[in-house]
């Protein structure tokens, strides 16, 4: 099953899809990984039921200090830095201390910003692709990678440990405007990549449709605007498939087909 990058513009609705399909996921009795790889995002956790771990992957591996001194320790030994930070491991051997499991579902947080001119989140990324590039699934099992806004993990190389890449859109020219760029991205760095309106009606969708088929962009799904979703998510309160329209599990079909 796939490893899959869901990225987008600031307010797009990514934690909202990724929060959606987990949930569909795990109905489907197929165990699912959320990986949070976006620094400032605070709400995810409890948007998919799961609450966080006791630690972030960067504080596990002995927070910003010691990740950078191995940062430097590989590039200065290899040059190119091919000196992984992990060993290849299954779902089933990742610390409980970093990934904090619900049933079928878990959770974990790459890292995050917590103070005031600490430094830039590069080497979060750094982890976060390397971890991803030696995890491996099986069948039944997929993993969904929340990203910051906009193109910075295509610039970190954090794509390269995925299968596939998603792209939410909603009803904004800034969105197909970044879906063309992120279209040439994603086929740059060998991905399939396909789009998923969000939060359209039937006026928004028929525009977005139009757009988006002069550019050649596939679209996976749909997902209404929902009055309900919008109004949990506003109390931050945990989403549910119910709350919507949109047939989730096709766009789960959809997404998969494409590997």
């Amino acid at each position: 099953m796939p490893k899959m990058v869901i990225c987008g513009r600031g307010g797009c609705g990514k934690s909202t899809l990724i929060t959606l399909m987990a949930q569909k996921i795990e109905e489907q009795g197929k165990k699912v990984l959320i990986v949070d790889s976006d620094e400032s995002n605070l709400g995810l956790s409890i948007m998919v039921g799961t609450g966080p771990a006791e630690k972030t992957l960067m504080d596990y591996m002995g927070g910003r200090p010691v990740v950078g001194a191995k940062l430097r320790a590989r590039i200065k030994k290899e040059g190119d830095e091919k000196v992984p930070l992990f060993q290849k491991s299954s779902l089933d051997e990742l610390s409980s201390e970093f990934v904090s499991w619900n049933g079928k579902k878990g959770f974990m947080q790459i890292g995050k910003i917590e103070h005031s001119h600490e430094g830039c989140a590069c080497p979060m990324g750094a982890i976060a692709r390397d971890f991803l590039t030696n995890l491996t699934v099986n069948d039944n099992e997929w993993v969904l990678v929340d990203t910051e806004a906009g193109v910075e993990h295509f610039g970190r190389g954090i794509v390269g440990g995925v299968d596939s890449v998603v792209m939410v859109v909603d009803p904004s020219n800034d969105a197909v405007l970044l879906s063309e760029k992120i279209s040439g991205l994603s086929k740059e760095a060998g991905k399939p990549f396909g789009v998923i309106l969000n939060r359209v009606d039937d006026e928004t969708k028929t525009i977005l449709e139009d757009a988006l088929s002069k550019k050649n962009i596939p679209i996976l799904g749909v997902i209404p605007y929902s009055i309900t979703m919008a109004r949990e998510n506003l109390k931050g309160n945990r989403l549910d498939n119910n709350m919507i329209e949109g047939d989730v599990g096709e766009i789960l079909n959809k997404v998969e087909s494409q590997q």
